[in-house]
């Protein structure tokens, strides 16, 4: 159980980026690095990303990272029209086809080059399946994950 106490508006945030996975993290300095994923590669052109799921990795419940909860993560945030508070600019196009080609490796098939689109993974928060089952950015509640904060 987490309980909140700080009434920032940007609470949310602080408590995001400490609670859930993500496949990037940015340096103090802007440059993107691997995080629940291990490494990346540009495939067809710059259309489609090809990126290996960190082996061992493990949600805070201890269930493990797998290439499904990144296929689901992107699935889910597809589905909101404005995934972001801070602004669409983070978005992925929906349109995106999300390929789990086997255990390690997942490939987004982006229908057009977006070179912003692996720092945009920064913004793509994968969560453990209990999450989605029992929480799920308030859908049980409210129908749907976006527009309530």
């Amino acid at each position: 159980m987490l309980r909140v106490v700080d009434p920032s508006p940007l609470n949310w945030l602080y408590t995001t980026y400490n609670t859930v996975e993500e496949p990037v993290r940015v340096t103090h300095r802007g440059k993107v690095r691997p995080a629940a994923m291990s490494r990346y590669r540009w495939r067809d052109g710059g259309r489609t990303l090809e990126i290996r799921v960190r082996r061992g990795e493990r949600f805070a419940d201890g269930t493990p990272l797998t290439t499904d909860s990144v296929r689901r993560a992107a699935e889910e945030q597809f589905r909101w029209q404005a995934p972001h508070p801070p602004g669409t600019h983070f978005n992925i196009d929906p349109r995106t086809r999300v390929e789990v080609v086997d255990d390690r490796t997942v490939r987004l098939h982006l229908p057009e080059v977006d070179g912003l689109a692996l720092g945009k993974l920064r913004a793509t928060h994968v969560m453990s399946e209990r999450f989605w089952r029992d929480l799920g950015f308030g859908y049980a509640r409210k129908g749907s994950g976006e527009g309530h904060w």
